[in-house]
């Protein structure tokens, strides 16, 4: 048995191939194909099965586009009611793959209709060698339970339940292959180790530490981080099977004046993902920012409007594709066009055009303590609980969505993250709403610390 571990950073979604001699199981494949396509003909193996944990809540599962290329069959919870054809499983159940069994455990928690598949290599023993967890087990942490409305203490007791009857059972020697690792909001606590074993886990997990069910559901019920909206759309889309990649458009190259009459137009969002010193420095006024090197899906997948159409502003080409990509792995399929020639085309056309200034940490604390600006803070909670600043407000960069109407627009905002990208999606935000007198402070909370500042 070979397993080989599929990464994908920003949304740190891990996959698998699990291969035999002449075949392999894909497990909780990402939307795009390509990459279990490109190593299974490079093995020389076929993909035979697709193999789903549960309904993810934080991408767009490629279970149907890996079926239409290689004509696997999908396996899925049966709890799950998934509308595309597949082979539905429950506790007990087993798919066999030449010398490999995978054993399915139903572990509600994390979703209701969670399972995990453990395998055992039947060539070289009758004990599992490894458990493909999906969002029940992480290093280091274990699957929220918060993300179903009124159901958090239903779902937490049955993860605890399931962990401690079925999971903490296995042999410590088993080794332990998750969904996600650190980054990843389907936890709060992930290590950045993307492997573990049973035994490792038992000793080091903090969740795996409490000893009574009340605590439990205490723990994994209160204080948790934010969840982005797209977490409430994604398990809908994945149960009905989403659409095929091959059926979305590729954007495709605008002019400037074309484009400036379809970003006006009431169904469109305008976004731009190039950096965000580049976006502070000349923009289009009306745009989003989201900085495509940041977690630009997972902070796609909290803001953007659903259902509407995408254009895009980016440096070329290359960049406008991946964006359309990683927003395609969030759920949104409109994604049409990006400005041809980018900015440069655009202010040579004479298009109107705003930016956000940029200041130093001494700058923003001069202005700040002189009440000639306010200072806001939107980092996360967490971070905020953990150190801020003396002075300011704290209002989560996503929250201006609707909290901007706690500010006043007169007033002059030093908006400031960990590092600038968040900021600058904040800023975006604000001055959407009217807020003109807005500055980014240039290298975050890391550069205010370093300046010594209180």
């Amino acid at each position: 048995m070979i397993i080989h571990q599929f990464f994908l950073p920003g949304i740190a979604h891990s996959s698998y191939i699990v291969a035999g001699d002449r075949t392999c199981a894909v497990i909780d494949p990402e939307r795009d194909p390509a990459r279990y396509l490109a190593l299974s003909r490079e093995l020389g193996l076929r993909i035979t099965h697709i193999l789903e944990t549960h309904l993810h809540a934080d991408f767009i599962s490629g279970h149907l586009d890996l079926a239409e290329a290689t004509g696997a069959g999908i396996y899925a919870p049966r709890s799950a009611d998934c509308a595309f054809p597949h082979t539905p499983l429950s506790e007990g159940d087993e798919v066999v793959l030449e010398d490999i069994r995978f054993s399915v455990l139903e572990t509600a928690g994390h979703t209701p209709e969670h399972i995990c598949y453990l395998a055992t290599d039947t060539s070289r023993g009758p004990g599992p060698v490894a458990l493909f967890s999906g969002d029940t087990l992480f290093v280091g942490d274990v699957g929220r339970p918060d993300l179903f409305p009124g159901r958090a203490e239903e779902l937490a007791s049955s993860l605890y339940d399931n962990l401690q009857t079925k999971i903490m059972t296995l042999p410590d020697e088993c080794e332990v292959y998750p969904a996600h690792g650190m980054g990843s909001l389907c936890g709060r606590a992930m290590a950045a180790k993307r492997t573990t074993t049973i035994g490792y886990e038992k000793k080091y997990n903090y969740a795996l530490q409490i000893p009574s069910r009340p605590e439990f559901i205490r723990a994994l019920t209160s204080d948790m981080p934010a969840a982005p909206d797209h977490f409430s759309r994604c398990s809908a889309t994945n149960r009905a099977g989403p659409a095929l990649m091959r059926d979305l458009a590729r954007p495709g190259p605008v002019n400037p004046s074309t484009f400036a009459g379809r970003a006006r137009a009431g169904d469109t969002v305008l976004l731009d993902v190039r950096s965000y010193p580049a976006f502070s420095g000349m923009h289009i006024p009306g745009a989003w920012h989201i900085d495509l090197a940041g977690n630009f899906a997972t902070q796609a997948g909290w803001i953007l409007p659903q259902g509407k159409e995408i254009l895009l502003v980016g440096e070329n080409r290359m960049q406008a594709e991946e964006a359309a990509l990683q927003l395609h792995r969030v759920g949104f399929d409109r994604v049409t066009g990006f400005l041809e020639g980018g900015m440069l085309a655009w202010g040579a056309a004479g298009l109107p055009i705003t930016r956000v200034m940029v200041i130093s940490p001494q700058e923003a604390h001069a202005l700040v303590r002189s009440r000639e600006a306010v200072l806001l803070d939107v980092r996360s909670r967490e971070e905020w609980q953990a150190a801020h600043g003396t002075e300011g407000i704290h209002i989560p960069w996503h929250d201006l969505r609707t909290r901007h109407t706690e500010l006043d627009p007169a007033e002059q905002y030093i908006v400031m993250c960990r590092g600038g990208q968040r900021a600058s999606i904040a800023a975006s935000i604000l001055k959407m709403h009217g807020f003109d007198r807005i500055a980014n402070l240039g290298g975050g909370f890391t550069a205010y610390q370093r300046a010594g500042l209180p």
